[in-house]
């Protein structure tokens, strides 16, 4: 933690003179009496010179004016308690405090929406997580891309437009609506009508071939579907750096075949192509009737991204039930000597309704995001009735964002429109309430920005706010390292629930003495910082008033 640098620096220096070169990680503390602890000196309990190690290290923290008082186990564990006095005027550089010592160059690969259909349910999750996963890499110091990563090409597109052949429908007067009725009728001829299925095969082979016809009105489709993904996408407030889909590789995959090939990496087998790389079960690069699959554009893309996009890593932010697609992409990538990068796939659980059912249409069909957002938009229109459509836009993505990120996204959860806009639980609406709370009151409160506190004695509730801001480099760290916006989530309600339990004891607009309530008011301040700074991290806007 940068915040703690000046004493753990110390304290490594003083180790070096053993011979002992660790880096100290500070923990938070489980320990009401003390913030945290420092469990590194349990394995050098037999160290010939143990003894005089913690005495050096107890002269260390005896002299830290950060250090309001400290313990040593018999088991060498130490316990820190800390000077929040000492730490406040650190807590102001908040932005350089989290920067990272070795920044990178990120894709982050992630929305997956296919050409025809609307933005649903499903999509929520890998929007949410994605967008903050490249917001807390960016807060960080690295520069980030985002790919939306369509769905626009192949057999799906392929059945589309063969069904409006077939039916007479004109692809100049297709609407997004009608589009969205097409692509399940098309699916499901494609399924039970041999005929239907050899044609949409035929112009699927057209399609990859790029003839004139059925490539303009596939570009007519694929732009209808955008300005509807746009729509939506704008309302929720997500937007993408590359507009990259499955057409965009669909040139370079025969002359990536053909190489690999060449270099005896892949193989026939019945038709299909297949890696020459020995797993079980054995790679499929193609169909046996030479379409593309996944695996097939995915791979390409690798090779795209390495020609366009200068990156060391990229992230996939896809459900959990394609862990198998990125274990063969990743062995693939290796074994075909595509990229010596980082690749890792960032899996998430289902959204689920209050029975732990997948959240469905009344009817049974995929729920759609705009349906979600109007039935979230009206429910805290209807218990806010005293509120402008804006703050009930803002409050609605903060619902949508705030539920989704709140649960490790490993995990399925359950999605309770009554419990995630309940003001008194952990939800969204609640870390709102707080920082629109503080906002209120600096506006009515005047500060001479005074800091002299050798003289004030700090209760509970201002001091656990205080240690608690602290914490942020810990959960945000967290958050980063394993691609897991939870951890920032829980902490925005911690904060916010500490700050709520200060606001009621402090009694600030009524204080007498000018010493403490500027301090008080300088905290306040800095809790707006850090919790709007949180927010920016989950990408929830903070609203002005409820």
């Amino acid at each position: 933690m940068k915040i703690y640098e000046e004493l753990i620096s110390s304290i490594e220096k003083l180790l070096k003179n053993y011979g002992i070169n660790e880096r100290i990680e500070i923990r938070i503390s489980k320990f009401q009496n003390f913030d945290y602890q420092i469990n590194l000196f349990v394995r050098y309990q037999s160290h010939s010179e143990i003894v005089k190690i913690m005495s050096d290290i107890s002269s260390v923290l005896k002299n830290s004016n950060l250090i309001d008082d400290f313990e040593i186990t018999e088991n060498l564990f130490i316990n820190l308690r800390i000077n929040p006095q000492k730490l406040i005027p650190k807590l102001s550089n908040i932005k350089e405090n989290i920067k990272s010592d070795s920044p990178q160059n990120i894709v982050i690969d992630y929305g997956g929406p296919n050409i025809g259909k609307p933005l649903h349910v499903g999509h929520l999750r890998p929007l949410n997580i994605g967008r903050s996963i490249y917001l807390i890499n960016k807060m960080v110091g690295n520069v980030v891309y985002g790919d939306i990563h369509l769905g626009d090409w192949g057999m799906p597109v392929s059945q589309i437009i063969t069904y409006c052949y077939e039916e007479n429908i004109l692809i100049d007067n297709l609407t997004i609506e009608l589009l969205q009725e097409i692509y399940p009728l098309a699916s499901k001829k494609y399924s039970e009508d041999q005929n239907f299925s050899k044609l949409a095969k035929e112009n699927n082979k057209k399609l990859t071939i790029k003839e004139e016809t059925i490539t303009a009105d596939w570009g007519k489709i694929r732009k209808l579907t955008e300005s509807s993904l746009l729509n939506t996408l704008n309302l929720l407030e997500h937007e993408f750096d590359y507009w990259w889909g499955e057409s965009t590789v669909n040139d370079l995959i025969p002359g990536m075949l053909e190489d690999l090939k060449s270099n005896h990496k892949i193989e026939y087998d019945d038709g299909a192509i297949i890696s020459t790389e020995i797993t079980d079960p054995r790679i499929l690069i193609t169909k046996s009737d030479g379409s593309y699959l996944y695996i097939t554009t995915d791979l390409a893309t690798v090779l795209l991204r390495n020609k366009k996009i200068n990156h060391q890593k990229v992230l996939y932010v896809t459900d959990n039930r394609q862990k198998l697609h990125f274990e063969q992409l990743f062995s693939s990538i290796n074994y075909f000597e595509f990229s010596k990068k980082e690749y890792e796939h960032v899996g998430f659980g289902t959204i689920n309704d209050s029975q732990g059912n997948p959240l469905k249409t009344r009817d049974g069909g995929n729920l759609k995001l705009i349906d979600l957002y109007s039935q979230a938009f009206d429910y805290i229109k209807e218990i806010n009735k005293d509120l402008d459509e804006p703050e009930i836009h803002c409050l609605t993505n903060t619902v949508l964002t705030f539920s989704d990120l709140i649960t490790n996204r490993k995990t399925d959860y359950k999605f309770d429109l009554e419990k995630f806009t309940n003001v008194s639980g952990k939800t969204g609406i609640y870390v709102q309430y707080a920082q629109v709370r503080a906002s209120r009151l600096i506006e009515h409160l005047e500060s001479r920005n005074n800091l002299d506190t050798k003289d004030i004695v700090l209760e509970d509730t201002t001091r656990n706010l205080i240690i608690c801001m602290a914490n942020l480099e810990f959960y945000l760290e967290l958050s980063y390292k394993n691609n897991e916006p939870h951890h920032l989530a829980n902490y925005l309600y911690e904060i916010s629930n500490l700050f709520n339990t200060f606001y009621q004891d402090s009694n600030i607009k009524n204080m007498k003495n000018g010493l403490i309530k500027d301090y008080k008011i300088y905290v306040i301040r800095l809790f707006i910082q850090y919790s709007h700074f949180v927010m920016n991290c989950l990408g929830i806007n903070p609203v002005k008033k409820m």
